[in-house]
């Protein structure tokens, strides 16, 4: 056994000993679904793994919906009852009439890296090349768009084309195999690729641009008529945040990214952690800029967009609710940040 999967048991250990002294037996039952795969999800995971929604009487489940649109059919059919997903999707569905309703956002700055060819060298070199996206309009476009304009270049003018590959593992495999010459990816996908001679041209995390990207959804009439159990599940997903960030949880977290992702390479796994710790917010608060940013991009693919008022997709009454009555913060001294 792995150091690493010791630390892993230990630390569950100690975590579900203390939900079984303090949690009541769930008697509801949620269901959560992402369409991402990355280690900002880790918080998710954590949440799930380690008891935490179990600790606030909910049997919680995250699920992975491969596609974003089919997430958002999940969720408006109530087949889900949260969605952990961007403000991308979220801005496209209630374009199109979906009552859904941003409860937090965890990350609220685009964290991408933008990873090139070997032969392409500077950003002048992606001139008339081809660049890798999951669905066009998507968030990986939109990481995409970010990092091109971050650059200096305008894929219009530029002669820049976009290729539908797939989620990031796909991508990055197809820019091994020379079918894109760029694609962004997180830092637990980059850092191979880095190894093997391909380059980072952008690191857009550190650029703080704002962006809405892992966040929890639900629909409006979830929040009006079940609002105990979104609390629930969101009081979960705070103390998963908590964990996530208090160093002293490193092993745990790493574990968990390493079994989700399905990482053999633990180095990588440690730069998905490194994608938490500077990418997760601790008070999860939604950011109109973020979420504006999202907005100005989509508009170029669909100008009725302008139109819709994005304080309408935020509801956070819950979360400020919580803060204000020091549960942030009690979880802060629970897991202390150093």
């Amino acid at each position: 056994m792995t150091t690493i999967a010791l630390q892993l048991i230990l630390a569950m250990l100690v975590v579900l000993s203390g939900v079984g002294a303090h949690a009541a037996t769930p008697t509801r039952r949620a269901v959560i679904g992402h369409a991402a795969l990355n280690a900002r999800v880790a918080p998710l995971w954590v949440a799930e793994d380690f008891g935490f929604f179990v600790k606030y009487g909910v049997a919680a489940n995250a699920i992975f919906i491969r596609q974003a649109p089919v997430l958002v059919a999940a969720l408006t059919a109530g087949d889900v009852h949260a969605a952990y997903t961007g403000g991308t999707t979220v801005l496209t569905a209630v374009t199109s009439g979906a009552d859904l309703k941003t409860i937090a956002t965890l990350t609220n700055k685009i964290g991408y890296d933008v990873v090139a060819a070997p032969s392409i060298k500077t950003a002048k070199d992606l001139r008339g090349k081809k660049v890798g996206v999951q669905t066009l309009a998507g968030t990986v476009w939109m990481g995409a768009m970010l990092g091109l304009e971050y650059l200096g270049l305008e894929p219009e003018r530029d002669k820049i084309t976009f290729l539908v590959i797939g989620d990031q593992t796909v991508a990055a495999q197809a820019l091994e195999a020379g079918q894109i010459d760029m694609t962004v990816l997180d830092g637990v996908f980059s850092r191979r690729l880095r190894q093997r001679g391909f380059n980072i041209l952008a690191e857009l995390g550190k650029a703080n641009i704002p962006f809405s990207s892992q966040g929890l959804v639900a629909r409006g009439a979830t929040l009006r008529d079940q609002r105990d159990l979104i609390e629930s599940v969101l009081k979960g997903l705070l103390e998963g945040i908590a964990f996530c960030l208090s160093p002293r949880n490193k092993p745990a977290v790493v574990a968990t990214i390493m079994k989700r992702l399905k990482l053999n390479d633990p180095a990588s796994a440690e730069e998905g952690y490194l994608d938490v710790i500077n990418g997760v917010e601790r008070k999860p608060f939604p950011v109109v800029d973020g979420l504006r940013n999202i907005q100005r991009l989509m508009k170029l693919r669909n100008p009725a967009i302008e139109k819709f008022k994005i304080e309408e997709m935020i509801d956070d009454r819950i979360l400020r609710q919580l803060d204000a009555s020091g549960f942030i913060d009690g979880l802060t001294k629970t897991y202390p940040p150093k």
